[in-house]
């Protein structure tokens, strides 16, 4: 079964960016986040969307 949600740390790793970083997207809406408990989460298809809106093509 597939990962559906990825702390902070985690998404950092993936997104090859800082924990601040990813932070900072998510207080600014540009990263989808859920609260579970005291806790925040990134669903897997929030990353999925995140990297797809940011792609670049390259000639």
């Amino acid at each position: 079964m597939e990962r559906l949600l990825y702390d902070p740390r985690e998404a950092a790793r993936l997104l090859s960016m800082s924990r601040t970083k990813v932070y900072e997207l998510m207080a600014s809406g540009q990263l989808l986040s859920v609260r579970i408990g005291h806790s925040r989460r990134i669903p897997a298809d929030a990353l999925r969307r995140f990297i797809e809106q940011h792609e670049e093509v390259t000639l």
